[in-house]
């Protein structure tokens, strides 16, 4: 096993160099899934993905990362961490468990430091049946002329309307209206989309190539942005349903949280990217969580969010102030020192034992 720190990268470019080279050190086969545009740096973007384990295997864990783009700094260090995990490795195989490492679903946010996809979407608002009317999120349209103002930092102005808006309705409210997603406002926060954006259709392909066989199906995916700095919520990522639910409990404990019975930090969301499982394996016995991962209060990661879409709309905005945003994007949703390193390591591992143990029981 690597030192957990060396595991994480600075950039998209080195996270899927170690990733990439901690798939091949072992010989696993490697299949990319190339994006469309380049990253940030002129860098080639890809969907890359690993599978650990026999191509027939009928029990299979998911392992993902930069659903939300930018989260995937951490998420790709947990994936090079457990490549390089000859322990863990040999528990899924002495089970039976294949392993699919689906590293960086939105390879543009990640290079860009964008939590949305390079259409502007919340990748984890997409996953609609787009032939059917889709959701109205009314409460967004009461905080979106608060969320981008005509200039950034925020006035005074823009300050006291929204601390009255939370005042008012609080900050459940709040963080409800702006995070549950909306399919009106394309240049607005949490934007669902009118169509399956590259990254939904990809990770579809990569599912439907690996769906076959298959009868037990587990999915971590990693995310980072809320609850206490460093710890790990398990939330319940499936259907609203008592017997996966339960099921999801008996993996992972009791402390899984749910964003139906209101246990978890998350809003009730639309458009998940676990509802494709139903879609792409419905032969499966599907039990899966989100890993959502601490690291700012609330108050600021929402903040962080604003001025990236900001900056989004206003790509003229002086070189020193978008250096300034990008940075307190990173801050949000990715802490830079080793002990956060540790704790997110070792709270995943944990994880992916539990859940080689469920799928096997």
């Amino acid at each position: 096993m690597i030192p957990i720190p060396a595991a994480f990268s600075g950039s998209y470019a080195e996270a899927r160099t170690k990733f990439l080279e901690g798939a091949a050190s072992l010989g696993l086969r490697i299949h990319s899934h190339l994006h469309p545009l380049k990253g940030r740096d002129g860098e080639t973007l890809a969907m890359d993905v690993v599978r650990d384990g026999p191509a027939d295997a009928d029990r299979l864990l998911i392992v993902s990362s930069a659903c939300h783009g930018v989260e995937g700094y951490c998420g790709s260090g947990v994936q090079v961490a457990a490549l390089a995990d000859a322990e863990w490795r040999e528990k899924a195989r002495a089970q039976g468990v294949a392993v699919l490492y689906i590293h960086a679903l939105n390879p543009y946010g990640f290079s860009h430091i964008r939590r949305v996809t390079q259409e502007n979407v919340d990748l984890n608002r997409n996953f609609h049946d787009f032939s059917q009317a889709l959701p109205v999120n009314s409460a967004y349209r009461d905080v979106q002329p608060l969320l981008l103002p005509e200039h950034w930092p925020p006035g005074p102005e823009n300050l006291a309307a929204t601390a009255a808006f939370i005042a008012e309705r609080g900050m459940p409210a709040f963080q409800a209206a702006v995070s549950g997603g909306q399919h009106e406002f394309p240049d607005g926060l949490f934007f669902g989309g009118t169509a399956p954006t590259w990254s939904n259709q990809t990770v579809r392909t990569v599912l439907r190539q690996h769906a076959a066989g298959v009868k037990r199906l587990g999915w971590i995916d990693l995310h980072t942005g809320l609850g206490p700095s460093g710890h790990g919520e398990r939330i319940f990522a499936a259907r609203d349903d008592d017997a996966t639910l339960a099921r999801a409990r008996a993996w992972w404990g009791d402390a899984v949280t749910s964003m139906y019975d209101g246990s978890s930090t998350s809003a009730r969301l639309t458009g998940l990217m676990c509802f494709a499982a139903y879609d792409e394996f419905p032969q499966a016995e599907y039990t899966a969580i989100a890993m959502e991962y601490g690291t700012q209060p609330l108050p600021e990661v929402m903040d962080a969010l604003r001025g990236d879409h900001w900056l989004h709309l206003h790509p003229e905005a002086p070189p020193e102030l978008a250096r300034q945003i990008k940075q307190t994007m990173m801050d949000a949703f990715y802490t830079d020192t080793d002990a956060w390193k540790g704790q997110i390591v070792s709270q995943a591992r944990q994880a992916m034992f539990q859940a080689v143990d469920g799928l096997s029981s």
